[in-house]
């Protein structure tokens, strides 16, 4: 475009110079040519040095290995094999640990500077340490567990459910006068099961339906998987009576379904069905 330039008034461009021999260096790739020595060729002349000095380790490692076999054939005493410098490493179980664990780090710094978190501002049970090292697993006596109920300010609240206990000091509702305060410091499974939060304060699940079972199920794996609520121990609990009765609903309609439903059940375990003889 410089014609255009001089057409237009503008300035000549200077003349063009051949770039000197002694600036050259030779191309790798084409013997007897030379190539400027500028930075868009200097990747492709740093790799060919790179693979002549690994020619040059190689045949420096072959020449010691025929020396090494010429020992031996002669019954001289020989070290170990060397093992050759250019062979490319091959990453193994523990060079994949290390790549995991190197971008395990790079996202979690990433997390911090962008948003704050090592996490990505992601909560859950699985991002806490406590999951994974527990401490304090013990076992309660009904007495013991009885003391976490909220009730002494500097004590923790636990509650527990079917047997196993938790750390429920982080819950609004579990503080005095919440929603769930009084489920704190006791297994009250059942009530989990029946929603009789008042009558039901027990472990005792006899007489359930399969929807209440269900439902008590549904509560445990709740506890169980919730980030802030941690499993601490077990409750012990002495062995139920069965010769006690259950525990009424505090639904008359539920009561009614399920006194139906025992006795139906009780008719059919007593009265199995007649087989007639062939």
């Amino acid at each position: 475009m410089s014609w255009l330039q001089t057409a237009a008034g503008g300035p000549t461009p200077p003349p063009f110079q051949e770039v000197p021999e002694d600036l050259k260096v030779r191309d790798p790739a084409i013997p007897g040519r030379m190539v400027k020595d500028k930075s868009a060729n200097r990747p492709f002349l740093a790799h060919k040095e790179y693979r002549e000095r690994q020619e040059a380790l190689h045949a420096a490692w072959v020449e010691r290995n025929k020396e090494r076999e010429a020992k031996i054939a002669r019954g001289e005493k020989v070290g170990p094999p060397e093992p050759d410098p250019t062979a490319q490493k091959e990453v193994g179980v523990l060079g994949l640990l290390k790549f995991v664990l190197y971008l395990v780090l790079i996202s979690a710094l990433a997390g911090k500077f962008f948003t704050g978190s090592y996490t990505w501002e992601y909560e859950s049970k699985w991002t806490q340490l406590k999951t994974y090292w527990p401490t304090d697993q013990r076992l309660f006596s009904e007495r013991l567990l009885a003391e976490h109920d909220g009730s002494v300010p500097e004590r923790p609240i636990y509650l527990a459910i079917d047997g196993d206990v938790y750390d429920v000091s982080t819950g609004a509702a579990y503080q005095p006068g919440g929603s769930y305060a009084i489920l704190a410091g006791v297994d009250a499974a059942r009530a989990f099961g029946t929603g009789c939060f008042k009558t039901h304060r027990t472990h005792d699940l006899r007489g359930l339906s399969e929807r209440e079972l269900n439902s008590v199920a549904h509560w445990k794996k709740f506890y169980a998987e919730h980030k802030d609520y941690v499993k601490i121990g077990r409750v012990s609990h002495p062995p139920i009576d069965p010769s006690t009765p259950i525990l009424e609903h505090c639904d008359p309609k539920k009561e009614a379904a399920a006194k139906a439903a025992r006795k139906a059940a009780e008719e059919k375990k007593g009265n199995p069905s007649d087989h007639k003889e062939l």
